[in-house]
C-alpha cells in the first residue's frame, strides 16, 4: 500500500513535507484533509498505530482549536469524544499526516521522515 499523505495545500509545513516526499522519490496517495477529513475509524486506528497521545493529533495552533477553546475542554473529554470531535473538521487535525503500513507520522520533522527510507 502506498502511504497516505494528508495535507492542507495552504499549510507551509505541508508544502515542505510534500517537497521532501518528491525529493526522496516516495510514492504516496495525496488526500486533502479538509475536503476528505479522516473518519472516526481511521483516527482511532492511526492514533493506536502511532503510539502517541490523542492530543498530538490536534492542531493546537489552529484557529478552530482556539475558537472552540479546546485547551480548556480536552482534559474533561473522553478519548471517544476527542476522536469524534477530530473527525468533524479537518482543520482540527494536526497536519501533515503520513500514514504507512507500519507507522503514522504527525507533523513534519525531516529527521523522523528519514527513517521511512
Amino acid at each position: 500500500m502506498k502511504p497516505i499523505f494528508l495535507q492542507y495545500p495552504a499549510c507551509s509545513t505541508c508544502q515542505k513535507a510534500k517537497k521532501w516526499l518528491t525529493e526522496n522519490n516516495m510514492e504516496y496517495t495525496n488526500r486533502l484533509i479538509v475536503e476528505d477529513r479522516p473518519t472516526v475509524a481511521e483516527l482511532t486506528q492511526w492514533i493506536s498505530q502511532s503510539g502517541l497521545p490523542i492530543k498530538r493529533f490536534f492542531n493546537t495552533s489552529g484557529m478552530v482549536y482556539k475558537e472552540l477553546k479546546l485547551s480548556e475542554k480536552l482534559s474533561s473529554m473522553s478519548d471517544e469524544e476527542q476522536i469524534a470531535l477530530l473527525a468533524t473538521n479537518g482543520k482540527l487535525v494536526k497536519r501533515p499526516l503520513l500514514v504507512t503500513d507500519k507507522q503514522v507520522l504527525v507533523g513534519f520533522k525531516a529527521d523522523e521522515w528519514e527513517r521511512l527510507k
